[in-house]
């Protein structure tokens, strides 16, 4: 297990992409530290499988990031995962929402990053994996938040990698298309409803669109590419966007 004696700060873990990580770094041996939101037993329950502490915290809000980090303490591997989405036209779109996109997805990376560095730079090793979206590399209509966060999260993942490029710190984007989560399949019912399709249809004419090999991306595929990135293997990948999106961004 070659992450034993590393701490690892995975933000939006308590289910779906981030609980994956987490529990792909644990099998590796490093010490998970959780965060996200759900029922205090379901994530008591995730604490005791993975010898991990949770810590809440409102990552919108920049206190919440600071309370975070504080309550985590000395972080090698950090995994900027938390996000949210929202569905508007521009003129239509929410500015709370706009704002909370925003700090979710972008600002609360930003103090992560900026709050764990300093012991990363000390102990002379780090990994920083941003989980961004096809979305950092191309765009949809109606999404303007997320997009314009997405795309910040890859130009802040470059300028990481520039900045601690001699210091034994890697900084990196995955950038999944549709990844098969709870939160996605709970989607598929109101869609077939509201556009009388069958479930297949709903998979593959309106979420799997644009991904060439029509096939999800698994909570699996994008923790075992964290994983690697934590690896001496990755130490000259740096700065990169690696897309996971079935094709999605090569057309």
């Amino acid at each position: 297990m070659f992450l034993e004696g590393k701490r690892a700060l995975v933000t939006g873990s308590t289910s779906g992409i981030g609980l994956a990580i987490a529990r792909a770094l644990h099998a590796e041996g490093a010490e998970v530290v959780l965060s996200g939101f759900g029922e205090e037993a379901a994530i008591a329950a995730l604490c005791d499988e993975l010898a991990a502490r949770h810590i809440p915290a409102d990552l919108s809000r920049r206190e919440g990031v600071e309370t975070l980090m504080a309550g985590a303490g000395a972080v090698d591997i950090l995994v900027n995962n938390a996000g949210m989405q929202h569905v508007a036209p521009v003129e239509e779109f929410p500015v709370e929402k706009w704002d909370t996109i925003i700090a979710l997805n972008l600002t609360a990376a930003f103090d992560a990053c900026r709050l764990a560095i300093p012991h990363m730079k000390s102990a002379g090793w780090g990994r920083i994996i941003n989980t961004a979206s096809a979305h950092s590399l191309t765009a949809s209509p109606y999404k303007a938040a997320y997009v314009s966060a997405k795309h910040g999260l890859a130009g802040l993942t470059k300028t990481l990698a520039l900045e601690l490029a001699t210091f034994n710190i890697t900084a990196n984007c995955i950038s999944p298309g549709y990844v098969w989560t709870e939160l996605v399949e709970k989607q598929i019912p109101d869609t077939m409803a509201a556009r009388g399709m069958t479930r297949d249809q709903v998979i593959q004419d309106v979420l799997l669109t644009r991904q060439p090999t029509r096939k999800f991306v698994q909570p699996s595929d994008v923790a075992e590419m964290a994983v690697f990135l934590c690896r001496d293997a990755s130490a000259n990948i740096t700065g990169a966007n690696i897309s996971m999106d079935g094709g999605w961004t090569a057309e």
